[in-house]
C-alpha cells in the first residue's frame, strides 16, 4: 500500500493498481486564449498554470500503470443533449454554446476549442470521457470503467475546481470511492473559489475525501 503522508485531513493509503487518475476538462475552451472559458471574461492564467503540474503527476501515472481517464465537457453538434437551461445561461453570459469561436463552436465536440490542451494530449490506451454536464458520471459510461478495472481510488485534477471538479467528487464520494483531490493541479478562474473548494473536500474528517500537494503523491507513487 502507498501512502501520502502530508494528505489533510490525514493521511491518504491506495494500491496503484486499483486507482485511477482522473483528469478533469482540461479543454482549450477552459485553458487556452479564446475558449469558451476567456470569452466569459475570466482570466485564464490560473487554468493554464496546473498543466506543468498535470504533466508531471501524468508522466508518473503512465510509469506507475495507474489507470489514467481524461474527460471534457461538450455536446453533440446538434445540442440535442444541452438542456434548455444551460443553453440559455450560456447565452446571457455573451458567449453561447454553439456559437462560433477563435477555436470552432464553442463546447461542441469535434471542435478545437473541445480538444484537451496539447500539453495533456492523451495516448492511444487511455480513456476519453465526453460528457453533456459538470460531472463525469453523468450519462458517461465512466462507473462501468470503474468498476470493470476493479477501481477504489480516484486522484482527481482539472478545472474547474469548484465546478466539474466538485461535480465528480461528490458524484464518486456517493459512489463510494476513496478521493484524493490535488490542490496545486487543480484550478478556478477565482482564487477565492479555488480556496472554498479545496477546504469543502476535507473539513468535517473529510467529508468528500482527502486534499494533497502534488508532489507529496508523486513521491508515493514512486514508493
Amino acid at each position: 500500500m502507498n501512502v501520502v503522508k502530508e494528505a489533510l485531513p490525514y493521511a491518504f493509503d491506495f494500491s496503484p493498481t486499483r486507482t485511477a487518475l482522473i483528469i478533469i476538462d482540461m479543454q482549450n475552451d477552459f485553458c487556452s486564449p479564446g475558449g469558451f472559458g476567456e470569452k466569459l471574461g475570466n482570466d485564464i492564467t490560473l487554468t493554464r498554470a496546473i498543466i506543468p503540474v498535470i504533466q508531471q503527476l501524468l508522466q508518473a501515472a503512465r510509469d506507475a500503470g495507474i489507470l489514467v481517464v481524461h474527460t471534457r465537457e461538450g455536446h453533440l453538434p446538434d445540442l440535442s443533449d444541452c438542456p434548455p437551461a444551460k443553453l440559455e445561461r450560456s447565452k446571457k453570459q455573451g458567449a453561447g454554446i454553439g456559437d462560433a469561436g477563435p477555436m470552432g463552436r464553442i463546447l461542441i465536440r469535434g471542435e478545437t476549442g473541445h480538444e484537451i490542451v496539447p500539453e495533456l494530449t492523451p495516448l492511444e490506451n487511455e480513456i476519453v470521457i465526453d460528457k453533456p454536464g459538470k460531472g463525469a458520471f453523468y450519462k458517461t459510461n465512466l462507473e462501468h470503467l470503474l468498476e470493470q478495472n476493479n477501481m477504489e481510488s480516484l486522484l482527481i485534477c482539472g478545472v474547474t475546481t469548484h465546478v466539474c471538479v466538485h461535480t465528480t467528487l461528490r458524484e464518486a464520494n456517493d459512489r463510494g470511492y476513496r478521493c484524493l483531490v490535488l490542490e496545486d493541479a487543480t484550478a478556478a478562474f477565482d482564487p477565492v473559489d479555488q480556496l472554498a473548494a479545496i477546504h469543502m473536500v476535507r473539513q468535517q474528517g473529510g467529508i468528500f475525501g482527502w486534499t494533497s500537494l502534488t508532489l507529496p503523491l508523486i513521491e508515493a507513487i514512486q514508493q
